[in-house]
């Protein structure tokens, strides 16, 4: 406890120091979040690139107040530097391919000297706006969820999730073992292997709400007790049983792991983005489309949005004051669709949106691709006219127009047969297929082809700049 305090104390301190800082030169902390495959890292990327050659910015008005924007070294030197250029080389490279996904935290510090406006800009000189961007693993942002969680409400709902992904492997190495016996760590380590390969089957087969998230991407953790834990049946524990180190683990893995994630990252942000793959969870079927939805209601409620006075935060006190929801992948659609995917994304974070805007947090859903990587076209297919798109194929290379089919007018179409189980969709599944980034010729002063990103930045950081 007292331990905790100083912490505190300290922290404290460093963030009234940092705050006295950002009043002569503001800084704006933008968390990018979302769960894997939502497109992070290529969001980054291409907001960055687009922020420093704001050609195609038509749609944030803050572009013309904007002199340069230059990258600088982030604050916390103890956290690695987002790799910015690497990823912009693999979208604009002669052969473009979509870069690797975050395996760890990162950060990056985007610099904008602006044009001060207003009846007296004349006299004053542009100021620096530093926007700070941090970076991190989906994987890791399923564990937010576990903060208030006990070990056996965690275990039971993990056995029911694998359970209804059909997890027999795990279930076998459970029955193998007896919870109330004395620990041996083989057989600890021999069940948290077992879990873990059933929480990589689930994901491979569509699951979303997989924890505790560092199992699937341990980073240097790898190995530690902190990571040899699996669910269990409720039963006897008695001092010095496998049950008993079971949930020791767990709860050393929320203090020693989830706590410090979210006390410095999470807590620390101004803005928040949250990308969603909802097209990706679509075409899986109503099961993902529902676990995605329960995960993002997990995450979300750890979230503490709302708008701050300004002497709490001169004081050092930070609250995420505006919430961006957004549908990645909108290109995989023609723009006539993109309406309905915004309805849908509206609908499966409605409540984590009532409760941000009852805190006093604004809050906006788009469907946007933070790269393009299709054109439109309309085909004609046995007498009708149909909106495609067209890109370049993953799986093949090559190029293919593709007519997903259309999305229903009314969101409750996609999340009632969801929430209520079906296996599959009724009218038929989606034909969504995955596309490589397509080669690009950009001219001077021009970042990549994108859609919406402008409006997700006029949103974001108009008002700061």
């Amino acid at each position: 406890m007292i331990g905790r305090f100083a912490d505190a104390v300290t922290r404290g301190v460093e963030d009234v120091a940092n705050s006295v800082t950002e009043v002569f030169d503001p800084t704006v902390r933008l968390g990018v979040t979302g769960l894997s495959r939502a497109g992070k890292t290529v969001f980054i990327t291409s907001l960055v690139a687009n922020l420093m050659d704001r050609g195609r910015m038509g749609g944030f008005s803050g572009a013309s107040r904007i002199e340069t924007a230059f990258l600088q070294p982030q604050p916390d030197d103890t956290v690695p530097r987002f790799e910015f250029e690497k990823h912009l080389g693999a979208l604009t490279s002669a052969q473009p391919h979509w870069p690797e996904g975050t395996r760890a935290v990162s950060e990056l510090r985007l610099s904008l000297k602006v044009r001060p406006s207003g009846m007296l800009g004349g006299l004053r000189g542009p100021r620096v706006v530093h926007l700070d961007i941090v970076d991190y693993p989906g994987e890791w942002l399923l564990d937010l969820g576990l903060m208030e969680k006990t070990y056996d409400a965690w275990s039971a709902r993990a056995l029911t999730r694998l359970a209804s992904w059909g997890a027999e492997g795990y279930a076998a190495a459970m029955a193998e073992v007896d919870g109330a016996a004395k620990l041996q760590e083989p057989v600890a380590q021999t069940l948290a292997a077992a879990y873990t390969s059933a929480l990589r089957a689930a994901r491979d087969a569509g699951a979303y709400d997989l924890t505790p998230g560092r199992f699937l991407l341990p980073g240097d953790l790898e190995g530690s007790p902190v990571l040899t834990f699996a669910p269990l049946p409720p039963g006897e524990a008695p001092r010095g049983s496998l049950r008993r180190e079971m949930e020791r683990r767990f709860d050393a893995y929320k203090a020693k792991v989830v706590q410090p994630f979210f006390r410095d990252h999470f807590a620390r942000l101004d803005r928040q983005v949250v990308l969603l793959d909802v097209l990706g969870a679509i075409r899986r079927g109503p099961r993902a489309v529902e676990e995605m939805r329960a995960a993002i209601a997990d995450i979300l409620s750890a979230f503490k949005p709302g708008a701050l006075g300004w002497l709490m935060a001169l004081l050092g006190a930070r609250r995420v004051d505006r919430v961006l929801f957004a549908a990645t992948k909108a290109d995989h659609l023609h723009h006539t669709q993109h309406a309905r995917l915004t309805d849908i994304l509206d609908a499966m974070v409605s409540d984590a949106r009532r409760r941000a805007d009852f805190a006093g947090a604004g809050t906006r859903v788009l469907a946007l691709a933070a790269l393009r990587a299709t054109v439109e076209e309309e085909r004609v297919h046995k007498g009708e006219t149909l909106p495609v798109v067209r890109g370049r194929l993953m799986e093949t290379g090559k190029e293919a127009a593709l007519f997903p089919g259309e999305l229903p007018p009314d969101a409750s179409h996609i999340l009632t047969p969801a929430a209520q189980g079906a296996e599959v969709w009724l009218d038929g599944d989606y034909d969504l297929m995955e596309f490589a980034p397509a080669p690009l010729t950009l001219r001077p002063g021009e970042g990549p082809p994108f859609i919406r990103l402008d409006r997700a930045a006029e949103f974001l950081l108009a008002d700061r700049v």
